[in-house]
């Protein structure tokens, strides 16, 4: 969901007219013309723009433009609304490229590059800058053609990473003293609409690279690899087999191959959802609002075509073998490779003696997020602090930082089972160079916390790993502790925020199956009530659904939704969230996760109020 907030008082756009006049004939401005418009009328002069341009320049389109692929159906759909009006709806690169419009307005001369080194000041140049939404009215644009109109922009970003894609504009004629632009909401609805496709269409790529990497690690005891860039996966036998420097190769020839290039040949390549016919070729459109002319086909080349989707063979450094990499193809476009690993064909496979790597299930963004910054604050043997709810899975996770980090016989403390008699046994673990894991801080006893923050006091850096349940308000002793390791914690998402995760998680969960015995499966509308499920004690909960159907079951066949216990079956009282509501729920869960709860803070870092921040929550059951 992109950021907004309140547009700041304009200043009155005839006065700004006069001073515009004066500007561009060189006389000396009056007072009171904002900075920042002075400062963009300057860069287009330093551009070099021509305020009375009318043949704006035709750039090359982008050859194939992910954003404009996603965000065409949603766009598509809007189209016939703006036939009738006067306004336009404009979508750019992160270039500022147009890559589509519709409907029509004022100063609708051609217009393909919305940069301000090509058109001067405007609100796509301002929100792309900025990453909100921005608005440019009149004057305060540097053409001539654009002095009656009024635009608004939001920036477009991407759901992964935050990274700005793009813009979506609305404009219309001059509006004057209008604060927000009519068109904000519309803005602001388009572009997080798109974010959500987006979001949706890499769910669907990151599922086409799993079923890739599934199919190839069929095999038992096969070494692959699966990349695309943003995710890696590895079976047991290639985390055995492979050094970091081969794994580094394999991301380097993943992104060589090219995630997201388009290629027409399907011959040696993963492709489960392959469709017949060629996908209809990028088109772009021409300024704030025009038609959108198709685009010459893109010359085919045999080269690229070549090296982008044939399976070839690599060798990998530190002795580790030959790498078979495929690659894996979505809807004509190279997502990703699969790579099989063989070992030198005298040496038998053996492990590597390199620290394994922090592998728990789930592929969702808020998981991934939050155990990549948990392994990278557990490189170093200081204290982490490991936060969450009931059943997120801390434990768990706090173990595997310790093993991936070689310290494989930590001294393990749990206050939920009562006092801690001795808190001596934990600065005697760690002058014997052994890491200590604290299970469940907010059951410690005032004393034992004292201990401990006498402790840290004394060794700030002492391997300690903590995890903490929020609940009841700590006391002063406790919230001092909190407060010495806050720089130095991970929040981990609770699993009603992460439903993705689950198909992931089932086989982890299951116990192994018995000889002669089929392993657990899943039918499709199971699978839907365990994700809709709210799942108040997260991973916990759902181990036991699945350790208890395992075990007691007395049907063959994949788990039907008959037989999952009642609040699964029945799914949630709540209403279905839209797309656009699921994205801002995530955007608002990812402020509050990076703001440490505080609702102040992430309010303003989403450009709302606070009061509106409580509605959301309200609204969402957060």
């Amino acid at each position: 969901m992109t950021t907004t907030e309140e547009s700041p008082a304009r200043p009155a756009l005839t006065p700004l007219r006069q001073a515009r006049e004066r500007f561009l004939t060189g006389r000396p401005l009056p007072d009171g013309v904002p900075d920042e418009i002075v400062a963009a009328w300057r860069r287009a002069r330093f551009f070099g723009v021509r305020h009375d341009l009318t043949e704006p320049s035709e750039p090359l389109p982008p050859a194939r433009s992910a954003l404009l692929t996603a965000a065409r159906p949603v766009l598509e759909r809007l189209a016939p609304a703006l036939a009738s009006g006067q306004s336009s709806l404009v979508l750019t690169d992160e270039r500022l490229r147009v890559l589509w419009s519709a409907g029509s307005g004022p100063g609708d001369e051609k217009c393909h590059d919305l940069s301000e080194q090509e058109v001067g000041h405007n609100s796509a140049a301002l929100a792309l800058r900025t990453r909100r939404r921005a608005e440019v009215h009149g004057p305060e644009h540097f053409l001539d053609l654009w002095q009656d109109v009024s635009a608004v922009s939001v920036p477009v970003l991407a759901p992964e990473n935050g990274q700005v894609l793009g813009t979506v504009t609305v404009a219309c004629g001059l509006c004057t003293g209008c604060t927000p632009h009519p068109g904000a909401a519309l803005a602001e609805a388009t572009a997080t609409a798109v974010e959500a496709e987006l979001l949706a269409r890499s769910r669907t790529t990151e599922r086409v690279l799993l079923d890739a990497f599934q199919r190839a690690a069929a095999r038992p005891g096969a070494a692959v690899v699966a990349l695309d860039g943003k995710n890696r996966l590895l079976s047991d036998a290639a985390a055995g087999m492979l050094s970091p420097g081969a794994v580094a190769v394999l991301e380097r020839t993943a992104a060589a191959n090219g995630s997201g290039r388009d290629d027409t040949d399907t011959s040696e390549a993963y492709d489960p959802c392959e469709r017949a016919g060629a996908s209809e070729p990028t088109r772009t459109s021409e300024s704030y609002g025009l038609s959108e002319p198709a685009r010459p086909s893109e010359p085919y080349d045999s080269a690229r075509h070549r090296n982008g989707s044939v399976a070839f063979d690599l060798e990998l450094p530190d002795g580790t073998g030959t790498a078979h990499v495929t690659p894996v193809r979505h809807e004509g476009a190279v997502i990703g490779v699969v790579a099989v690993v063989e070992p030198p064909a005298d040496e038998a496979v053996r492990p590597h003696a390199q620290h394994p790597r922090v592998a728990l299930a789930g592929r969702s963004v808020p998981w991934r997020h939050a155990t990549a910054k948990a392994a990278e604050l557990a490189r170093s043997r200081e204290p982490l602090l490991l936060t969450g709810e009931r059943g997120t899975g801390k434990t768990a996770l706090a173990r595997e930082l310790l093993r991936a980090r070689g310290d494989l016989d930590p001294v393990v403390v749990d206050a939920a089972e009562g006092p801690v008699d001795e808190p001596g046994i934990w600065a005697t673990a760690l002058a014997g160079g052994h890491a200590l894991l604290l299970r469940h801080a907010e059951r410690l006893a005032q004393a034992d916390v004292a201990a401990l923050n006498s402790l840290l006091d004394e060794r700030p850096d002492a391997p300690l790993l903590l995890t903490f349940t929020p609940g009841t308000p700590p006391g002063p002793c406790l919230q001092r502790l909190l407060d010495t390791l806050a720089a130095r914690s991970v929040t981990l998402p609770a699993l009603r925020e992460r439903p993705d995760d689950i198909r992931e998680l089932l086989p982890e969960l299951a116990p192994k199956p018995v000889p002669g015995r089929p392993p657990l499966t899943w039918t499709l509308d199971a699978l839907r009530a365990l994700e809709r499920h709210p799942w108040p004690g997260n991973i916990t909960e759902l181990a036991h659904l699945v350790r208890a159907l395992a075990e007691h079951r007395q049907v063959a066949g994949p788990v039907r939704r008959t037989e999952l216990p009642d609040l699964v079956r029945e799914g949630p009282a709540t209403r279905q969230l839209s797309p656009m509501e699921l994205a801002e729920r995530t955007a608002i869960l990812e402020s509050l996760r990076s703001h440490g709860g505080n609702k102040a803070r992430a309010a303003a870092a989403l450009g709302i109020a606070r009061a509106t921040l409580y509605r959301k929550l309200r609204g969402y059951s957060l």
